[in-house]
C-alpha cells in the first residue's frame, strides 16, 4: 500500500512539473543579438579614477535599437551596468591612471537581467588590454613639450611679422630677433617642462557624465521577446 501511494505521488509531482512548465517553454521565444555588434552606449553617472574605486558600480544607456529584421529586440534607453575591474593609479615619469570597465548585465524592457560581456574600441587613449588611460608617459610629455616649444617660436616669429608690418622695413630687424627670441624661449621650456616631467606624475582618467563609449559584444545575447 505504501507503495503505491509512493508511486502515485511521485506520478502527481510529475505531471504538476510538466504542466507548469508546458506553458513557458510554449510562450519562451528569443532573437539573438550576434557576437560582434557594435553599440554606443551613454554614461549615466561619471566614471574616473579620483573619486571611484575598484568594485563601484556604474551604469550606461543603449543610444540606438538594437533590432532583427524590423522588429526591436533591445530599444534605445536601455540599460547597461558594470563595475570597476581595475585601476591603475597615476606614477611619477607622467605615467597616467588606467581604468578598466567591466559592463556584465543589460536589463531588457520586460526586466530580465541579461549577462554579456563586452569590449571598448574606437578610443584612442585604449590600451593594449582594453583599459582606458591617462596619459601615456614620457615619451608622449616630450612630444607635448616639443609642440609647445614650435607653437612658442611660430608665435613669437608671427609677432615679428605683425610689428614689421607696423613700420616698413622694419621686419628685417624684428622678424629674426623674434624669431631668435622664440626660439631661445620655446628651447627653454622644452628643457625645463622635460626635467619637471621625469618627476610629476599623469594624467587620472576623467569620463564625465555623458561620456559616449563604443563598445562590441564579445558574446552573443538571446533576448527574450513576447
Amino acid at each position: 500500500m505504501k507503495i503505491k501511494l509512493l508511486i502515485i505521488t511521485l506520478a502527481l509531482i510529475v505531471f504538476a512539473n510538466i504542466a507548469n512548465a508546458a506553458p513557458f517553454q510554449a510562450d519562451a521565444r528569443t532573437k539573438r543579438i550576434p557576437a560582434g555588434t557594435k553599440l554606443k552606449l551613454q554614461l549615466i553617472e561619471p566614471v574616473n579614477t579620483i573619486a571611484k574605486n575598484e568594485g563601484d558600480a556604474f551604469s550606461a544607456m543603449l543610444l540606438e535599437d538594437q533590432k532583427s529584421g524590423v522588429n526591436v529586440i533591445l530599444p534605445a534607453g536601455s540599460i547597461l551596468r558594470g563595475c570597476i575591474s581595475k585601476i591603475k593609479p597615476t606614477r611619477r615619469l607622467s605615467r597616467g591612471a588606467v581604468i578598466y570597465l567591466d559592463f556584465d548585465h543589460v536589463v531588457t524592457p520586460n526586466g530580465r537581467q541579461l549577462p554579456l560581456s563586452l569590449s571598448i574600441y574606437n578610443r584612442a587613449n585604449l590600451t593594449d588590454d582594453g583599459g582606458i588611460y591617462g596619459s601615456k608617459g614620457y615619451g608622449e610629455a616630450l612630444k607635448q613639450n616639443w609642440a609647445q616649444t614650435v607653437e612658442i617660436t611660430k608665435n613669437a616669429t608671427q609677432a615679428g611679422i605683425d610689428s614689421g608690418d607696423v613700420f616698413t622695413g622694419a621686419a628685417f630687424i624684428t622678424v629674426p630677433v623674434c624669431a631668435l627670441g622664440g626660439a631661445f624661449g620655446g628651447g627653454a621650456y622644452f628643457v625645463g617642462d622635460s626635467v619637471i616631467d621625469l618627476f610629476r606624475k599623469g594624467e587620472d582618467v576623467i569620463l564625465n557624465q555623458g561620456t559616449i563609449l563604443d563598445v562590441m559584444l564579445a558574446y552573443p545575447i538571446d533576448v527574450p521577446i513576447n
